[in-house]
């Protein structure tokens, strides 16, 4: 992002223009570049690949308490990714999951869901005690 500020000032003792003239006002520029800290630009990678991690987590949730085919590729994918980031809190409780008909809630999805979730707020919690505040004087 890119600030750009303009400032006209207006001063007693005139001055010379580029054409030769005399004025009594200086027009100064200014271009300043923001960018976020390091700090923060990690942070935002933290989110994000936690946010993929319970986007997959969720969507296996989903997908099998609908019931979806297995055969589809693409559910095939997420139900696999989903699985191997399951499998950490697989055995956490006693009931692993509750099926009823064709549709499964795979508890331990749901029981991962909220352990990455908690994982990412320690991580970001972490982050956040070697972020340096500006000091005013």
């Amino acid at each position: 992002m890119t600030v750009q500020e303009q400032r006209s000032v207006t001063t007693d003792a005139p001055t010379t223009t580029e054409s030769g003239g005399q004025t009594n006002r200086t027009v100064t520029n200014r271009q300043l570049d923001v960018r976020p800290s390091n700090n923060e630009t990690v942070r935002r990678i933290v989110v994000l690949v936690f946010g993929l991690i319970q986007i997959a987590i969720g969507l296996r949730i989903v997908l099998l308490l609908l019931s979806a085919r297995e055969g589809n590729l693409l559910v095939a994918v997420i139900n696999n990714v989903g699985g191997a980031l399951t499998e950490p809190f697989r055995g956490i409780l006693s009931l692993s999951a509750v099926s009823a008909g064709g549709s499964v809630l795979d508890v331990a999805a749901v029981v991962a869901l909220v352990g990455w979730t908690i994982i990412e707020m320690i991580v970001i919690w972490s982050l956040a005690i070697f972020r340096r505040e500006p000091s005013y004087a």
